[in-house]
């Protein structure tokens, strides 16, 4: 695989709710790496199949294809291995708790969420992915 052109972590956002787009991606952004997003769960897969993200942060409840459904397909591409997976959903904590871990994510958040929280997730998971401290 070639060498990426940036050395900074790539974070993938994809939420159908704009407005929560808007702020999960400003709020990452903070953070010291760089980030896509999209709208819907087949534009994610595309999107982490082109940019190999680093971590992936996915709304359960999209139209089409759902934030789980784009996760085990993740976890099932060879080349997305080393991507980490953060689950945002609004559908209950002890759903998301129980049936995140089963697709394959790595973590989860639940809506509503603090932002001090997202940040200390994408921070570990990009920590533990990479190795690079944001």
């Amino acid at each position: 695989m070639a060498e990426r052109a940036t050395k900074k972590p790539i974070v993938l956002v994809a939420d159908d709710d704009i407005e929560i787009l808007s702020l999960v991606t400003r709020q990452v952004r903070r953070l010291d790496v760089q980030v896509f997003e999209v709208s819907d769960g087949e534009e994610a897969l595309k999107a982490a199949r082109r940019e190999r993200p680093d971590v992936v942060i996915l709304d359960v409840m999209m139209p089409g294809m759902s934030g789980w459904e784009v996760c085990r397909a993740v976890r099932e591409d060879p080349t997305l291995e080393k991507t980490g997976v953060l689950m945002l959903t609004g559908i209950g904590e002890r759903l998301n708790e129980m049936t995140s871990p089963l697709y394959g994510a790595d973590d989860y958040l639940d809506k509503p969420f603090d932002f001090d929280e997202l940040e200390a997730k994408v921070r570990a998971l990009v920590l533990k992915k990479t190795g690079v401290k944001v």
